[in-house]
Protein backbone atom coordinates (compact mmCIF):
# COMPACT_ATOMS: atom_id res chain seq x y z
CA UNK A 1 0.00 0.00 0.00
CA UNK A 2 3.04 2.28 -0.12
CA UNK A 3 2.01 3.49 -3.68
CA UNK A 4 -1.09 5.02 -2.95
CA UNK A 5 -1.18 8.91 -2.21
CA UNK A 6 -3.52 8.68 0.56
CA UNK A 7 -5.21 12.02 2.55
CA UNK A 8 -5.38 12.64 6.06
CA UNK A 9 -8.12 11.67 7.07
CA UNK A 10 -7.55 7.81 4.70
CA UNK A 11 -3.81 7.51 6.23
CA UNK A 12 -6.00 7.88 9.59
CA UNK A 13 -8.57 5.05 8.69
CA UNK A 14 -6.16 2.75 7.82
CA UNK A 15 -3.85 3.01 10.40
CA UNK A 16 -7.49 2.75 12.57
CA UNK A 17 -8.17 -0.56 10.49
CA UNK A 18 -4.76 -1.98 10.71
CA UNK A 19 -4.53 -1.30 14.77
CA UNK A 20 -7.59 -3.90 14.95
CA UNK A 21 -9.67 -0.55 16.00
CA UNK A 22 -12.40 -1.71 13.64
CA UNK A 23 -13.80 -5.01 13.55
CA UNK A 24 -15.37 -6.56 10.43
CA UNK A 25 -19.31 -7.20 10.93
CA UNK A 26 -20.26 -10.86 9.95
CA UNK A 27 -22.83 -10.86 7.30
CA UNK A 28 -25.05 -13.63 7.47
CA UNK A 29 -25.18 -15.97 4.12
CA UNK A 30 -28.54 -13.87 3.22
CA UNK A 31 -27.30 -11.07 3.03
CA UNK A 32 -24.00 -12.10 1.32
CA UNK A 33 -26.23 -13.31 -1.51
CA UNK A 34 -28.18 -10.52 -1.39
CA UNK A 35 -24.55 -8.50 -1.59
CA UNK A 36 -23.58 -10.30 -4.70
CA UNK A 37 -26.41 -10.11 -6.76
CA UNK A 38 -26.26 -6.58 -6.74
CA UNK A 39 -22.51 -7.18 -7.62
CA UNK A 40 -23.39 -8.75 -10.52
CA UNK A 41 -26.85 -6.65 -11.37
CA UNK A 42 -24.36 -3.79 -11.21
CA UNK A 43 -21.23 -5.21 -13.57
CA UNK A 44 -24.24 -6.19 -15.94
CA UNK A 45 -26.08 -3.00 -16.48
CA UNK A 46 -22.17 -1.97 -17.54
CA UNK A 47 -21.70 -3.99 -20.30
CA UNK A 48 -21.91 -2.24 -23.52
CA UNK A 49 -22.48 -3.72 -26.88
CA UNK A 50 -21.23 -1.89 -30.58
CA UNK A 51 -24.30 -1.43 -32.94
CA UNK A 52 -24.17 -0.15 -36.46
CA UNK A 53 -27.05 1.71 -37.65
CA UNK A 54 -27.87 3.86 -40.81
CA UNK A 55 -28.56 6.92 -40.03
CA UNK A 56 -29.44 10.05 -42.57
CA UNK A 57 -26.58 12.57 -42.78
CA UNK A 58 -27.81 15.50 -41.83
CA UNK A 59 -29.49 14.13 -38.68
CA UNK A 60 -26.17 13.04 -38.14
CA UNK A 61 -24.34 16.52 -39.02
CA UNK A 62 -27.12 17.86 -36.44
CA UNK A 63 -26.25 15.39 -33.48
CA UNK A 64 -22.69 16.21 -33.90
CA UNK A 65 -23.35 20.20 -33.51
CA UNK A 66 -25.74 19.60 -30.15
CA UNK A 67 -23.62 16.81 -29.18
CA UNK A 68 -20.49 19.46 -28.87
CA UNK A 69 -22.39 22.37 -28.28
CA UNK A 70 -22.94 19.89 -24.65
CA UNK A 71 -19.27 18.73 -24.53
CA UNK A 72 -19.47 15.47 -24.78
CA UNK A 73 -19.19 13.06 -28.18
CA UNK A 74 -21.64 12.14 -29.92
CA UNK A 75 -21.37 8.46 -29.70
CA UNK A 76 -21.98 9.32 -25.98
CA UNK A 77 -24.93 11.59 -26.76
CA UNK A 78 -26.83 8.82 -28.92
CA UNK A 79 -26.31 6.46 -25.94
CA UNK A 80 -27.81 8.93 -23.37
CA UNK A 81 -30.73 9.83 -25.60
CA UNK A 82 -31.40 5.81 -26.06
CA UNK A 83 -30.91 5.11 -22.35
CA UNK A 84 -33.65 8.17 -21.67
CA UNK A 85 -35.82 6.06 -23.86
CA UNK A 86 -35.76 3.06 -22.42
CA UNK A 87 -36.47 4.92 -19.45
CA UNK A 88 -38.93 6.23 -20.54
CA UNK A 89 -37.59 9.80 -19.63
CA UNK A 90 -37.64 10.57 -23.24
CA UNK A 91 -40.77 10.44 -25.56
CA UNK A 92 -40.80 9.79 -28.93
CA UNK A 93 -43.61 10.56 -31.62
CA UNK A 94 -43.90 8.77 -34.69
Amino acid sequence: MKDLKLSKEEKQILKDVESGLYISEKLTNKEIDRLQQIAKNTIQLRKTKNVNIRIREDDLNKLRVKAQASGIPYQTMISVLIRQYTSDKLQVQI
